[in-house]
């Protein structure tokens, strides 16, 4: 089968990671399914959707039926975690391997724990909380699937997001959205250290190199990133985007203490409050040795477009 003619399937389309590769596959002129479990709103031109709950085994092996690549970007309610998550991963992982599919899993690094220095692929998994402990249970099992021969995987791994249709990550709304409205803004932990941002356009281009790529299955890969910075220096790249000073505050443990009392969020995101308080630093060496160089967009120029992306939804500011 000629590769423009082979079927992406998407699963969690309407999420950040998920939008991003529908875009991305749209783009290049591939065929692509985007799957979620609400109707994703508009897409791109071409874009087949199919509304499908990706826990439930029957209608995943529907959605992902004549597929090439499944791509795996649903996560259930970050309060619903530890009950939902492993389930819903074996009944996309079971799809893609009756519908012989390679499976491109989007994952982050929440499996290592905290690290001191640098995090790369062969890190230990120590992961000392509960959604860390997750997601490593669900690499496992993937991994595990294709050494067995039933199901050929690779796995990529990003850091913390942001960038057109990332909302609800840890510098989403409440720190995008909030400063596109001209509200005080929030970023976890402290100021002063630097930590690895992962752009979505990037991250998607990642992914489909990741699903084209013969060495890629089999193996974890940390998708590339531009240079870690401090909060201080991500906030006034939004501030020089946005034309005007941006207030923020950095959240501190006993804050998001206190606001996970009313917000199941903010009461999940304490146990990960780790990754802000030190130096959080992604290594995507190992891809850019495999794959060649990749070049990930600089922040200034992917600040400017999430900045103006944020501005753009309804019932948002436009000052």
């Amino acid at each position: 089968m000629d590769a423009d003619d082979q079927l992406h399937v998407v699963v969690g389309a309407t999420g950040g990671a998920g939008g991003a590769l529908v875009r991305e596959l749209a783009a290049r002129g591939q065929r692509v399914r985007a799957v979620s479990r609400k109707p994703a709103g508009a897409l791109p031109e071409g874009v087949e959707q199919l509304a499908a709950d990706a826990a439930d085994p029957a209608r995943m092996r529907a959605a992902c039926q004549g597929a090439a690549v499944v791509y795996h970007c649903a996560q259930p309610p970050y309060e619903r975690w530890v009950a939902q998550f492993p389930p819903l991963t074996a009944s996309i992982a079971q799809a893609a391997a009756a519908a012989g599919a390679r499976l491109v899993y989007a994952d982050n690094l929440y499996a290592y724990g905290p690290v001191t220095g640098p995090a790369t692929e062969d890190l230990p998994t120590l992961a000392t909380t509960r959604k860390g402990r997750v997601r490593t249970l669900m690499a496992e099992r993937l991994l595990a699937a294709h050494r067995s021969g039933t199901l050929q995987v690779a796995i990529g791994r990003s850091s913390d997001y942001y960038g057109p249709g990332g909302t609800n990550s840890a510098v989403g709304d409440i720190l995008f959205g909030a400063a596109a409205t001209g509200r005080p803004a929030r970023w976890l932990g402290r100021l002063d250290v630097p930590h690895s941002l992962n752009y979505l356009p990037d991250v998607a281009r990642a992914l489909l190199t990741l699903a084209a790529r013969p060495e890629a299955p089999g193996e974890v890969w940390h998708l590339p990133a531009a240079e870690p910075l401090t909060g201080r220096r991500f906030v006034e790249l939004i501030a020089a985007a946005l034309g005007r000073p941006v207030k923020v505050t950095a959240t501190s443990r006993l804050a998001l203490g206190i606001a996970g009392v009313f917000n199941p969020h903010a009461r999940e995101s304490a146990e990960l409050l780790y990754q802000w308080e030190r130096p959080f630093v992604l290594d995507a060496s190992k891809f850019q040795r495999a794959f060649g160089p990749f070049e990930p967009t600089p922040h200034r120029q992917a600040v400017a477009t999430t900045v103006a992306w944020f501005r753009e939804q309804p019932g948002r500011s436009r000052r």
